[in-house]
């Protein structure tokens, strides 16, 4: 399982978003990708974001890449963990 991938849902764990919860959306070379929550429903906007500020989950959205926020919405609502990207978790301390 590649555990950087578009779709995969994510933890930020640094900076001002970090618990919150976002979607890979674009894979910006080897260390960046593009996330967003999208920022109505979870906080995180649009930003690009290095892989190691981010804890990828075991939750995949079926998106394609550079998807719109409202596209993101629909799939993870299709695949029932819209509820779950609400909820903010504590990341882990490096």
């Amino acid at each position: 399982m590649p555990a950087i991938e578009i779709g995969r849902v994510c933890v930020k764990t640094r900076g001002r978003e970090s618990g919150r919860k976002c979607v890979i959306v674009d894979v910006m070379g080897k260390n960046f990708v593009l996330v967003t929550g999208p920022k109505e429903l979870t906080g995180v906007r649009r930003r690009k974001a290095n892989i190691g500020h981010i804890e990828p989950l075991n939750v995949k959205v079926d998106i394609k890449r550079g998807a719109s926020d409202d596209d993101i919405i629909k799939a993870l609502e299709k695949a029932g963990v819209i509820q779950q990207m609400k909820i903010g978790l504590k990341p882990k301390i490096r």
